[in-house]
């Protein structure tokens, strides 16, 4: 049998081949499979830290305004949105029935009086008659007995206390006419406030009954163009760096819906203590003041509200994205793989924050603020750790660490 030199030949020929391409393949696959890591730099700058939140428009002020006495509307002199002055008529109730009490008071004053001038003529003439008894007794003592005399001394005094009993009754008729003239002055419905009505609760014609309680008829806002009050709710973990930055005299900047791109500034006027807890949530209100010359902030908007907490100038910056940045096992150089394991002590004291005093706690947040990013080195990833201070939405502050300006950051695979 021939040796089949030929197929010897040709197996040699492939094992060589394959003994030669092993490396470049193997090579050529691991370049392939090598991830591609996205970066960004360090960079230097400002960072201001903001708390945000959400919040209400509404006038400093609201004035309710009601009727004391019931009629129908004859009038309205004001609609939504009208500007009103102190005193100005804002609607006339029907006063017939006030105006019949008025003139009924009057002629019961009147009747009062003329009742006056009458009992003081009969005390007048009761007077004149014990001055005669008396004159008359002292010329003859058996002239007038003393029953004579006490009748006339008792018609007297009888007569005093009718005249007292008619001033009295001429009070009391003044005063129902003040109150009859009181309610007839009701039905005129004035403006206590200068401000602007924004809302208007009644209409021509309609029929008010304040018996039981006091009707709302208008709400006027003084003082619209000068201030309104955004009423926002603050987490507690935040309230303290809100009473810091109300402390520093920041400003707070707001946004609305009906202005888009158009940036609104006030400062923090209050921070309330009455507290309010929604699903085991605490929050406190807190009170901007803003300006409104141009009438552009309209009470029940919504505003979104940024509280500039501080302000460092001139820092390195790290980007966010770095921070949050957590890669894969295989991608990390062997030395570092252990803050992968999950045995950070850092880690195990977050896990039993529940358990711990206190003391523990305070340390534990600050130690929370030294964290790790990571940067190429070769074919792995290299961490560092750095210790990081303000935030805001796309750096934190770096206060120390090996990292400089310049310099990139791991922050992503693509």
């Amino acid at each position: 049998m021939r040796f089949p030199w030929k197929t010897v030949l040709f197996l040699c020929l492939l094992t060589a081949g394959t003994a030669l391409g092993y490396q470049p393949a193997l090579k050529y696959w691991k370049s392939r499979n090598r991830p591609v890591f996205r970066t960004k730099k360090v960079t230097t700058g400002d960072i201001v830290s903001t708390v945000n939140s959400t919040g209400t428009i509404k006038p400093v002020l609201s004035v309710h305004v009601g009727s004391f006495v019931s009629g129908p509307i004859i009038k309205l002199h004001v609609d939504y949105n009208d500007e009103v002055k102190k005193g100005d008529l804002l609607a006339e109730i029907d006063p017939r029935i006030y105006k019949a009490s008025v003139e009924r008071d009057k002629a019961g004053l009147a009747t009062r009086e003329a009742d006056l001038l009458r009992v003081k003529a009969r005390l007048q003439n009761a007077i004149n008659d014990e001055k005669r008894a008396l004159g008359l007794r002292s010329d003859n003592p058996d002239f007038i007995s003393g029953t004579e005399m006490d009748k006339y001394r008792f018609a007297r005094m009888a007569l005093e206390a009718e005249l007292e009993l008619s001033e009295a009754a001429i009070k009391q008729a003044q005063a129902n006419l003040n109150n009859s003239l009181a309610n007839l002055g009701y039905t005129k419905i004035t403006s206590p406030v200068d401000g602007i009505v924004i809302d208007r609760k009644i209409d021509p014609g309609q029929t008010l009954a304040a018996q039981f309680q006091t009707p709302e008829l208008f709400i006027i806002a003084p003082e619209m163009r000068k201030e309104m009050h955004i009423f926002a709710s603050v987490d507690e973990a935040d309230i303290g760096m809100i009473r810091k930055a109300k402390e520093a005299g920041e400003r707070v900047e707001f946004t609305v819906d009906a202005y888009p791109g158009e940036l609104f500034e006030g400062v923090i006027h209050q921070i309330r203590l009455s507290s309010t807890t929604t699903q085991n949530v605490v929050t406190y209100p807190v009170v901007v003041s803003t300006s409104n010359e141009e009438l552009k902030l309209l009470p029940g908007m919504t505003a979104d509200i940024s509280f500039r907490v501080e302000e460092h100038k001139g820092v390195t910056k790290v980007p966010n994205a770095a921070l949050r940045f957590f890669p894969k096992r295989e991608y990390v150089r062997e030395e570092d793989r252990k803050l992968l394991d999950g045995v950070d002590s850092s880690d195990e004291d977050r896990q039993n924050a529940e358990s711990q005093p206190a003391d523990a706690k305070a340390k534990a947040s600050v130690k929370h603020r030294k964290r790790h990013v990571w940067v190429k080195e070769g074919e792995f990833l290299r961490a560092i750790e750095i210790e990081t201070g303000l935030s805001d939405y796309r750096y934190t502050e770096l206060i120390s660490g090996e990292i400089k300006p310049g310099q990139e950051l791991v922050v992503g695979v693509k």
